[in-house]
């Protein structure tokens, strides 16, 4: 038994391991329920008694060892893996990872994307505006209820300077400065003085769209609302809010009714699973 435990004892002075899975087969061979040193315990039983004395302090002093030298290999690979040798300090900073876009922007891509592949140009403009290009070019009455403060946010007075209550300003100017014929959209922030709610905010996303040229009629309209309607993923039952005007016709109340029941329709089609 001595003479077993010296050879065990020399082993474990020897232990060397060049990766974690060579350290853990030495911990399985050595220190495991089955391995040389449990063994060597559960002989233990059969050593005379006068030598039980002996052994057993052998024994113990093996197991200590090989738990020093196993633990003491551990800390090694751990130390390696934790260094900052390859850090070059004198470098630049590493780049950020981006995240993820806003979904506001997902779905004002994703329209811009629709009517891009419709023929439609996009156009923008500014989002402070002067009373002429947001009202008055647009034939808004004097006395009109948008143009009053609590409707509408004013910067300056006389002459009026307001932020912008939709994208039809943006209208106004390409109309100003460019001949038909137009195709265009215009996808923004526009502002309206309007309570906060869950429901509600005093600023908003809008999406325009402006359509002159010869041989244009309500047609072509319903059918872009109607193409509109089947490329776009986002869940327009959720999503599509149709805000009727004293312009309004009530012709596209009717046919923004059916464009939408049409591509819910769809929408419901793609997403059921077949059987």
């Amino acid at each position: 038994m001595i003479a077993k435990i010296e050879q065990l004892l020399k082993e474990v002075e020897a232990l060397h391991a060049s990766n974690a899975e060579e350290l853990e087969a030495l911990r399985i061979k050595y220190l495991s329920k089955k391995g040389a040193i449990n063994d060597l315990m559960a002989d233990f039983r059969n050593v005379a008694a006068e030598q039980k004395k002996e052994v057993g302090m052998r024994l113990n002093e093996l197991k200590t060892k090989a738990q020093d030298k196993i633990n003491a290999l551990k800390e090694q690979f751990e130390s390696q893996d934790n260094s900052c040798d390859g850090l070059d300090l004198t470098r630049s900073a590493y780049p950020i990872e981006l995240g993820t876009r806003h979904p506001i922007t997902i779905v004002k891509n994703e329209v811009i994307d629709i009517f891009a592949r419709l023929g439609f140009s996009i156009a923008e403009g500014p989002e402070i505006e002067d009373d002429w290009h947001v009202f008055s070019a647009l034939n808004f009455a004097e006395d009109h209820p948008a143009r009053d403060m609590q409707d509408t946010f004013f910067i300056e007075a006389h002459p009026d300077v307001v932020l912008r209550t939709h994208t039809s300003s943006v209208q106004t100017r390409v109309m100003e400065t460019s001949k038909p014929p137009i195709r265009i959209i215009c996808p923004g922030r526009v502002y309206r003085n309007e309570a906060i709610s869950y429901r509600a905010h005093c600023f908003f996303h809008q999406v325009e769209a402006l359509y002159v040229d010869k041989n244009v009629s309500f047609t072509d309209l319903k059918q872009v609302l109607l193409l509109f309607a089947k490329e776009c993923s986002v869940l327009i039952q959720r999503f599509v809010c149709v805000r009727l005007t004293s312009r309004s016709l009530n012709l596209v109340r009717k046919w923004t009714s059916a464009v939408i029941s049409a591509a819910v329709k769809v929408v419901r089609s793609v997403n059921t699973p077949a059987g």
